[in-house]
């Protein structure tokens, strides 16, 4: 069960960046020209694969698990929370859901209204998406020992997310990104919180089963706090 958990956390993870990635390249493609939109793309891409084989394979064979698990911890934590606020405050009205169509709208505008090289938009918006896909991946995977199945999980995503935007285009709004993030916040925040205490020499009563009974009380956490603030607003 922890494996599927895993498993579909990165997946979400990298869900959601690669939307606002293709989002990007999209728009950049049918403004600028898809030359510059996949060039720019594909650069980004051999960029952080250079960066990987440089700096983060280093990690698996000089810094000592507990460590890798503290540092996760936090940060998964801090992502974590970052995410499922978001979520929450999203899915109780009290902010505005996150619209794909918007961010395509203001690229193709900001696109036209300047001089700026349509690959260097792709560039940059692919280079920014995809270090978070990376941290995520390298992260989580050498965490749990399971760097293979992370990066498995996170092409997963940029397959699917790819073919969706080639498919749809500039409809990627169609694709759920509020749930895959309240999903990915509740997720990820459990696993900052398991990771943060193995690594702090914690033994969890029921190992890693007990991944899934802190992954539920983030759940109704989150739960709680979207009908608490949904009713505040009614009351309002």
């Amino acid at each position: 069960m922890t494996t599927t958990l895993f498993f579909l956390a990165v997946f979400g993870a990298a869900c959601v960046e690669m939307v606002e990635a293709v989002t990007i390249i999209v728009a950049v493609g049918t403004t600028r020209g898809w030359a510059q939109a996949w060039g720019g793309a594909a650069t980004a891409v051999l960029v952080l694969g250079i960066a990987v084989a440089v700096g983060g394979i280093p990690l698996i064979h000089y810094v000592p698990l507990y460590v890798l698990r503290v540092s996760v911890g936090i940060v998964a934590l801090y992502i974590g929370s970052i995410w499922l606020r978001k979520a929450i405050l999203r899915s109780s009205g009290r902010k505005a859901k996150h619209d794909e169509d918007a961010i395509y709208a203001e690229t193709v505008g900001s696109l036209r209204a300047s001089s700026r090289r349509g690959f260097a938009v792709a560039f940059n918006g692919t280079l920014v998406e995809g270090t978070e896909v990376i941290v995520i991946v390298a992260s989580v995977g050498l965490a749990q020992h399971r760097l293979g199945l992370a990066a498995i999980a996170a092409l997963s995503a940029v397959v699917l997310v790819s073919v969706v935007g080639a498919i749809l285009a500039r409809q990627l709004s169609s694709i759920p990104e509020n749930t895959i993030k309240m999903f990915v916040g509740v997720m990820v925040t459990g696993f900052g919180v398991f990771w943060l205490g193995e690594g702090a020499g914690l033994e969890w009563p029921a190992a890693d089963v007990s991944l899934i009974g802190i992954v539920g009380v983030v759940a109704l956490f989150a739960y709680g706090a979207v009908r608490l603030l949904e009713r505040g607003q009614t009351a309002g």
